[in-house]
């Protein structure tokens, strides 16, 4: 009995010594490919490779899980005749641009004609110029109006959000939704899989058995296994008739109507777009339902498009996106343009500032140029490595001489960027390494002084609602949120 004691032990260890050299042998491969083989930050690759080498055999888990590039280059298509009739408009839009020959409405367009090019020539997001927008800071008055246009719909809803719950709001539009599909307009939903856990196609049997279409994006393989469960589709796009669009930061969910009992009020911006740049919300709305639909493709269709949009207004806009998938970091190179271009003033608002170097670099040079720069962060995390990140950086910020304002009155989720009273961007896209590298985002560059001043005034009163960080409350900060913050910093590149 001894010896099959002995036996079975010297078996077992030796068993576990075979799997961990496996393990450690794959990690070792795993940190050859983030050097040579993937496009990471220096900073990316070293706390990847920490993980792997100081927690190896979890390490190993959580790079399947959460490190995995996306290296599917044809993940979003588009026909090939309506991709030679796009590029077409880019070109003939870059040479109007290149040779001084587009025809501005509004002389703040023309000013920053290169933040425009620069959109343009790298995500073929074109500049249009019949637009009227209608912004909305509170979650109630989004969604009553998104309902009322959803009632109002002739031909189509194109519904996609990161989050959708079936609580009170949830199927207040899902019942609006639904009603429409059997009224004979055609509704499609596409909702993100790990954003809207809980939720599954069984929840739209009834949806779909009226003829309704749904897709999840990156679905689970199996139960609580996701390989590409850090890529998420962040976007939040409703296309109705062609005509109407809304991009912004609410989700769907009673929490962005203020009625968590963790978060309270939910401060969050979001716009409703009536004209020409709507097709770009409705192109952006295809490219992410073909890409997942495996059937019923969309395609440019005048039903999509129509052609015949009445007079909305002169606000200049350019719908940017970006994503793993994409060469360049579009909007967060829209966002650097900007603070570079900045003469007098920047207005952050952000849940999260955990930005890159290059990011950081651009907000420090405005800084010691003279220029005043305000951020506004939350006075609670909903992540707390991320807060505490967040927290460090901004404490950076305001040692350089940055005024920093803490909002008191509830959860600031908002995703915001202006300067001048020029320019305003406006969407999905956070401050930080995620919304930059790994999410699908979408953002609304706006080119009108009215408009960017209407947004300072929403700042100026959501300062009301806020604290002042100065450097004394900052330095008096704990040891305990001190250790955080340089815990935080450490592990922020893959944050």
């Amino acid at each position: 009995m001894m010896d099959w004691l002995i036996f079975d032990y010297f078996f077992s260890t030796g068993v576990m010594t075979i799997i961990t050299l496996i393990i450690i042998t794959i990690n070792f491969l795993l940190a050859l490919g983030l050097i040579f083989l993937e496009r990471r930050s220096a900073q990316s690759v070293w706390a990847w490779i920490l993980v792997l080498f100081f927690l190896p055999v979890i390490g190993f888990f959580i790079y399947i899980l959460f490190g995995r590039t996306i290296y599917n280059k044809k993940l979003f298509v588009i026909d090939e005749n309506e991709k030679v009739g796009l590029e077409h408009l880019v070109e003939e839009q870059l040479d109007e641009l290149n040779g001084d020959t587009l025809d501005f409405t509004n002389p703040v367009a023309k000013k920053h004609k290169k933040l425009i090019h620069m959109l343009l020539y790298n995500n073929q997001s074109f500049l249009t110029f019949n637009n009227s927008i209608e912004t909305f800071v509170n979650g109630r008055d989004k969604f009553d109006s998104l309902l009322a246009d959803i009632r109002n719909a002739k031909d189509h809803i194109h519904f996609q959000y990161y989050i959708f719950r079936l609580d009170n709001l949830g199927k207040e539009l899902y019942d609006a939704l639904l009603q429409k599909q059997k009224e004979g307009v055609t509704v499609r939903i596409l909702y993100d899989d790990i954003g809207s856990r809980g939720l599954s196609l069984r929840n739209f049997r009834k949806f779909r058995n009226e003829g309704g279409q749904v897709e999840s994006f990156f679905p689970n393989m199996l139960p609580l296994i996701n390989p590409r469960m850090n890529y998420r589709n962040h976007r939040k796009i409703v296309v109705i008739d062609g005509d109407v669009g809304y991009v912004g930061g609410f989700n769907v969910g009673d929490e962005y109507l203020g009625l968590s009992k963790k978060f309270g009020f939910w401060r969050d911006t979001h716009l409703k777009i009536s004209g020409e740049a709507v097709k770009s919300l409705q192109l952006r709305f295809m490219l992410d339902w073909n890409s997942h639909s495996g059937r019923n493709n969309l395609t440019r269709e005048e039903r999509y498009f129509p052609d015949n949009i009445p007079n909305h207004g002169e606000n200049p806009i350019q719908i940017a996106s970006s994503g793993p998938d994409e060469k360049w970091q579009q909007i967060k190179y829209g966002y650097i343009k900007m603070i570079y271009h900045a003469k007098k003033h920047i207005y952050i608002q952000t849940p999260y500032f955990i930005p890159d170097q290059s990011f950081l670099e651009a907000v420090r040079i405005a800084i010691l140029s003279g220029i005043k720069v305000n951020i506004m962060i939350p006075n609670m995390p909903d992540h707390p490595f991320v807060y505490w990140g967040t927290y460090s950086n901004v404490g950076a910020m305001v040692k350089m001489g940055a005024t920093v304002h803490i909002y008191e009155k509830g959860f600031l989720h908002q995703k915001v960027l202006m300067i001048d009273d020029e320019v305003i961007s406006i969407g999905t896209t956070n401050i930080d390494n995620r919304s930059f590298l790994l999410n699908f985002e979408v953002n609304a560059f706006i080119y009108d002084a009215e408009q960017a001043a209407a947004y300072r005034k929403i700042f100026e009163k959501d300062a009301m609602d806020s604290t002042i960080l100065t450097e004394e409350i900052y330095d008096s900060r704990s040891n305990w949120i001190r250790i955080k913050e340089s815990f935080a910093n450490l592990i922020s590149p893959i944050l």
